[in-house]
């Protein structure tokens, strides 16, 4: 079977593609390669289900109809694994081959699970990533097991959260010195930590598991801790070896230019978190795996791949979740000067430096429009040219001239 366009991956950055892809061509046969037997989904709603927030049926990215109104050809509970380049085509691990015109790889990220002696000892051993994870933990989890998480960044945490509700005993290791050292600084960490723990979870901070014996784990300090269900979530790793196998260039993540197309390719674009984008505010190049960078890529892969000429050029870390109650807005970088108000739980950080505003963390009842100021980041505003001491004192729109106000209000920003 020939497509005219092929997706391997079924997440935001396809959908993306799907879109991107319509608004120019709206004939062009597609197809969507995914190992997963689920229609396309929102990943972060997976702690929501398993703490029973949300319903299955409330798990969807898009409507019911979606592959069919977009004339899309849903391959699901496939595996792709290899992409031959010169000849265009995708093959399966059934041995099925199939053939592309334009191919994007929206591959995503795998748990990195680093080397643990007896690993393969432990029998309710869990990641929590897709939608069949959570389908897993739930038949074994129950009111008084003892949970194990190894990881106290974002997934392992919200998995924490999700599991709260089961009535289980937690505990959370990692080897950083602090909670979610990849968003907050150290103060609003440490602020973070208390809620958490306020809510029964124990942390043991600065140290790893270096070894198991069933349900029964060593920890690098010598301690020992026991369990009854383990949750890996130390981190993620792009999926890079279709890319790799077509010949495109790999570093941390597939590299790509901005208009998403991969380089050492012909034909072929990559997009979401199995890529490497540009930060603007530090300008490294480094994976950012979030949803609206991830769609972004994948629509301007779409617009491109459909013979457009589109780009995506304002890649940044960003954030907006919660744990146990208290939210948390987040992005950027942390660098510059800090402004800086904290009540408590609610913070407000914002750092800038060369009149730009670079990142900033907002938590608690300080994260009301939040969009001014990514805003801010995201078209590199000078700060010279707006009321930057009102703005850190009250987001509005007063503190911008009148032309800037009216693109602000056009675009929806002050409510985001």
């Amino acid at each position: 079977m020939k497509y005219e366009y092929v997706i391997i991956g079924n997440s935001a950055a396809a959908a993306g593609c799907i879109e991107g892809i319509r608004e120019t061509d709206k004939k062009g046969t597609i197809a969507v390669i995914s190992d997963e037997n689920h229609h396309i989904y929102s990943r972060p709603l997976i702690s929501y289900l398993l703490k029973g927030d949300v319903a299955e049926t409330q798990m969807s990215y898009r409507p019911a109809d979606f592959y069919k109104v977009n004339g899309v050809e849903a391959l699901l509970g496939k595996r792709a694994v290899s992409v031959d380049s010169k000849n265009k085509t995708v093959a399966f691990e059934s041995g099925e081959i199939i053939e592309y015109n334009k191919l994007l790889l929206a591959t995503g990220s795998k748990p990195f699970v680093p080397p643990m002696e007896g690993l393969d000892s432990v029998k309710n051993r869990f990641s929590f990533m897709k939608w069949d994870d959570v389908k897993a933990l739930e038949k074994v989890v129950k009111k008084g097991s003892k949970i194990l998480i190894i990881g106290a960044g974002l997934i392992g945490l919200k998995a924490a959260e999700a599991l709260e509700h089961f009535g289980v005993d937690m505990t959370v290791i990692d080897l950083a010195d602090r909670i979610l050292p990849s968003i907050l600084d150290k103060q609003t960490s440490e602020i973070m930590q208390r809620h958490i723990e306020a809510h029964g979870v124990k942390f043991l901070l600065g140290t790893s598991a270096k070894s198991f014996k069933g349900n029964v784990a060593t920890l690098t300090n010598g301690e020992e801790v026991h369990f009854d269900i383990l949750i890996t979530a130390v981190g993620v790793r792009p999926n890079t070896e279709l890319a790799e196998c077509a010949g495109g260039k790999v570093e941390r993540g597939i590299l790509t230019d901005k208009k998403q197309a991969v380089k050492g390719c012909k034909n072929i674009w990559a997009a979401g978190d199995c890529t490497i984008s540009e930060d603007i505010t530090d300008g490294r190049a480094k994976p950012i795996a979030i949803m609206p960078n991830a769609y972004a890529q994948g629509y301007t892969a779409g617009r491109n791949m459909a013979g457009g000429s589109a780009k995506f050029e304002t890649a940044f870390p960003m954030n907006a979740i919660g744990f146990f109650g208290l939210h948390i807005i987040t992005a950027g970088a942390y660098t510059g000067d800090c402004y800086e108000e904290i009540d408590g739980e609610n913070v407000k950080k914002l750092f800038s430096a060369n009149n730009k505003l670079n990142g900033f963390i907002l938590m608690g009842e300080k994260i009301a429009r939040a969009g001014i100021y990514t805003a801010l980041i995201r078209e590199r505003t000078n700060l010279a040219n707006v009321d930057y001491e009102l703005l850190c004192r009250a987001p509005q729109l007063a503190a911008f001239a009148k032309e800037k106000r009216k693109e602000i209000l056009a675009k929806g920003g002050e409510s985001a």
